[in-house]
Formats: C-alpha cells, structure tokens, sequence
C-alpha cells in the first residue's frame, strides 16, 4: 500500500508541475512551458490531449497534497495515462519527432471542457487525442475536432455516443456492436457445427445484444448460425444451464450480459457439469476480471478485447522495470495506452501534417497493438461516413490459469 502511494504521488507531482494547474504545453523533450501568457508556436505541429487528471482535486492553491496518505482511486486513471503519454513524448524526442504538445486537465476546476477547446491554444492543433470519462465529453471533443477538420483519437470509451456524419472521430476502443460482430465470424469460421446457446438475462441491454446477433444472421454472407437462444432467471442452477446443452458433443455457450455476475455464474455453473463439454465465449468486460479461480477449473473461457499486451515484448518489459524501480508498482493498461497512442498518432501527424485524417488508418509505427481503422456506414441506404473505429479484435482463452490468444 505504501509503494502504491509513493507511485501515486510522485504522479501527481509530475502531473502537477507540468500542468501548472490549467494546463500545460510540452515539446518532444518534455520541457513544460506556461501557455496562459504565451502565444502558441505554430512552427511546430501541435498536438493535444486530454485526461482526467483532477489536480484541482488532489492539490490546494499553495500546491499542498490534500489526501495525505490516501490516494483516491478515481485519480489514478488519468494520471496513468498521463504518465504513458510522457514516456512515448520522451521516445519521440529520442527519435527527434518534432511536435508541440498541449496537455488539458478536463476534471479542472477553473475552466469547462468547452471553455479549453475555444481557447485561442487550440487553434493550431492537428490531432486531438482523448482519455474519455462520458458521452457528454466524447460528444465535445468528437465536435470540436470536426470544426477545426482534424481526427480526434477516442482512446478508451467504447461507445459512439450517438455521433453520425462526423469523419473526424476515431474510436479505439471498439464498440459493442463490433465485439459482437467479431464474435459472430469467430463462430462462423471455427464452430458453426457445433450446438450454439446463446445464455442470457432479461433487460434492455442484454435484448439489444440479441439484435446484434439476430441482426447479423440476416446480413452476413456465410451460412446464418444456428443460434439457441435461453433466458435464465437471476438464480439459475447447473441444472437450468444443462438443460440447453448438448450431452453429445461439444456446446458452445454465448454469455449474452454486460454483467459480471451473471456472466461469472454462468462459468461457475457450466465448469460444475463436468459430464458436459463447454466452451464459454464471453463479453469484452471480461478482460477485467480474474478467471484463475479454482471455481472455473477445466473450463475454457474466451472473451474479446480490442488491446493485447505481449508481457514478453522487449518495450513492454521496459516500462514495467521502469515503474517497479522508480514507482515501487506495476503499470496499469493505461499506461500502455498513453504510450502507444501518442507515439503512433504523433509519428502519423509529423509525417503527414494536415493530410492525416486521409491516413489515420495507416498500418505504421505499431507499438503493442494491431488496430484495423475501418470507416463505419451506419446507415447503409446513405452510405454516409459516421467514423472509423478499430475493427481489430483479440480473442483471449483462458484455461486453468493459462492464458493465450487464439485465432
């Protein structure tokens, strides 16, 4: 706990002095400079980001710590990502990747979110990219991108908030509609022979999971999946979930919910019928959780997530040393994500400036990730451009405690 709280406030310390309590504006060697009494250098192309970094929160006017030995939890994310973004912005500056960076505190208490994208510093801004906190935000910031015709990265908030027409927005973190997508072609192409139960709960969001599935039986160019579909009430036995599979063969079982409960009840329940043989495909919101528990024993589970960090690539192993010595902890994904969005959007805008959003997909200067920036037609009667989003799906088994990536 006390290293914990060394990494978190040696975080804020750096966040703090660079952001200067507004905001911050950085070149690729890192050196911070105020920009509330300076005019912006337009030599430079510039870039911005922004993150919930909530200094006004963690620090008083004199620049006192408030929490004492405490480190609330909702700072660490925007620091995180924070901390990644300075790591790639120092890469870059090794590289001589010419860029003027402006960093923007959206939890800041002096200025609304709106008030920072009219500010005069954005008016030469090339790329936005974003650690999002709500729709409201996304909305904003996917707006302003749009009016100034430049992309806007969308990093972490895997929803388009109901935005159409705009091109400028690029979504990282890919929707449900595409995991759902994703999952439907994993079954096509590896088990579209196989019993297919598609387990759900009653709710609204668990029918819209069903269009998606019904949806694509109607669209897709294959052969339409058999797909049965079970509603479980929410004290479901082993014994209501054996009822739908086949004691025959192999049953792949769909957990068609968001929520974690049922989704880990589900695993629980069909690792028991040892008698059965099961495969669980779950949900995207399954990357957060522990499947090393003995109650999942014997059972395969995978699931879908749009980032997949190599623990054994080289980089990776840097920065991980890198925090265990100067922080005492380990680098959350956030970290990696502020690594690896700035270092490769910012290559991208330095190589092609104002042409970028003609080339926001380029398969070039990966770093963790493979992303697939696909344009998205949401409409396909109009066939109106309504963004690009990351198509790139991973899907992760786990077994035992083990985990792999399969195809």
């Amino acid at each position: 706990m006390k290293q914990h709280i060394r990494y978190s406030l040696l975080l804020l310390s750096c966040s703090f002095a660079m952001a200067l309590s507004v905001r911050a504006q950085v070149d690729t060697a890192g050196h911070p400079a105020d920009t509330l009494h300076s005019a912006p250098d337009t030599s430079r192309l510039r870039l911005a980001i922004f993150a919930p970094l909530y200094l006004d929160s963690a620090f008083d006017a004199s620049g006192n710590y408030r929490y004492d030995k405490n480190f609330p939890k909702f700072i660490s994310p925007g620091l995180e990502f924070y901390e990644g973004a300075q790591l790639a912005l120092d890469t870059l500056a090794k590289e001589h990747v010419q860029l003027d960076v402006q960093i923007y505190d959206t939890r800041n208490a002096k200025e609304t979110l709106q008030q920072m994208l009219d500010d005069s510093s954005m008016a030469h801004v090339g790329l936005i990219i974003g650690q999002v906190s709500s729709t409201g935000e996304l909305q904003q910031l996917a707006a302003a991108a749009q009016k100034k015709n430049v992309p806007f990265i969308n990093v972490n908030y895997p929803n388009d908030g109901g935005i159409t027409n705009n091109p400028s927005l690029v979504i990282l973190n890919s929707t449900l509609r595409t995991h759902c997508e994703g999952i439907y072609r994993y079954l096509q192409r590896n088990y579209a022979t196989k019993s297919l139960v598609f387990f759900r709960k009653s709710g609204a969001q668990e029918d819209r999971l069903k269009s998606y599935f019904t949806e694509l039986d109607k669209k897709t160019n294959g052969v339409p999946l058999k797909i049965n579909y079970v509603t479980l009430n929410d004290n479901f036995t082993a014994s209501d979930v054996a009822a739908a599979l086949d004691s025959m063969s192999l049953t792949v079982c769909i957990a068609g919910s968001l929520d974690d409960a049922f989704g880990t009840r589900l695993c629980q329940q069909l690792a028991g019928l040892k008698s059965y043989q099961t495969k669980v495909i779950g949900m995207p919101t399954w990357d957060n959780l522990d499947w090393t528990k003995p109650d999942y024993s014997g059972e395969e589970i995978v699931y879908t997530t749009p980032f997949n960090i190599n623990l054994q690539d080289t980089l990776v192993k840097s920065i991980q040393q890198l925090f265990k010595t100067r922080f005492y902890s380990r680098p959350s994904d956030m970290v990696f994500r502020g690594y690896e969005t700035v270092y490769r959007f910012g290559h991208l805008l330095v190589l092609h400036g104002k042409n970028l959003s003609g080339s926001i997909g380029e398969n070039k200067f990966k770093v963790f990730t493979d992303f697939e920036i696909l344009p998205v037609f949401l409409n396909r009667q109009t066939m109106t451009l309504d963004y690009f989003e990351n198509k790139k799906l991973y899907f992760i088994k786990n077994l035992d405690g083990t985990t792999t990536v399969v195809n």
